[in-house]
């Protein structure tokens, strides 16, 4: 179980049922399917993902945990996080995903910073990084406006919805971020 973590705009929380449809709608577009792992995602992929998470310990070594972003007026699906939580314990990689009618307001960035400060704060994680594709200069925008750094650019290190792409790895110590 996680959350929530509220923030002026928005807050992290637990997937719901009432999420899904929502959820599959805007990861099935084609400008957000782009630069993630998917080319087609359906409300049944959606329905298999809340299934297979409900019987995740949140934080367990190794697994992945998707919570979602909601918007505190309404309550209105906005995004989500993904956090994996890596085999060491101390490291957490992060990625993000908002809708595009919700994008360039800052909610990603709220959002992140809420996950950032949880991290850093009450998990205790000594370093989070994000891994994003090289060509999704967004993304990599907004991690440098967070703090993040760029560690590696690895060259055609992933076969990528039919070609070789690139991908970046940008890292944040608990040391550097703002709030710590």
């Amino acid at each position: 179980m996680f959350g929530p973590l509220v923030g002026r705009r928005c807050r992290l929380r637990d997937f719901t049922h009432r999420d899904l449809a929502e959820f599959a709608r805007y990861r099935a577009l084609p400008e957000v399917a782009r630069f993630q792992s998917w080319t087609e995602y359906s409300l049944a992929d959606a329905q298999k993902l809340f299934v297979a998470q409900a019987g995740t310990r949140f934080g367990r070594d190794g697994s992945w945990y998707q919570v979602a972003i909601a918007a505190n007026q309404g309550g209105a699906l906005l995004g989500d996080c993904a956090l994996h939580f890596l085999e060491d314990g101390r490291q957490l990689e992060i990625g993000f995903t908002v809708a595009p009618e919700h994008q360039g307001r800052g909610i990603a960035r709220e959002a992140l910073a809420l996950l950032l400060d949880h991290a850093f704060g009450t998990m205790k994680k000594h370093r989070v990084i994000a891994v994003t594709d090289a060509d999704n200069a967004a993304a990599q925008k907004l991690l440098e406006a967070l703090g993040f750094r760029k560690e590696a650019h690895y060259r055609e290190n992933v076969f990528f919805k039919g070609r070789w792409g690139d991908e970046c790895l940008y890292a944040l110590l608990a040391s550097e971020w703002p709030k710590n």
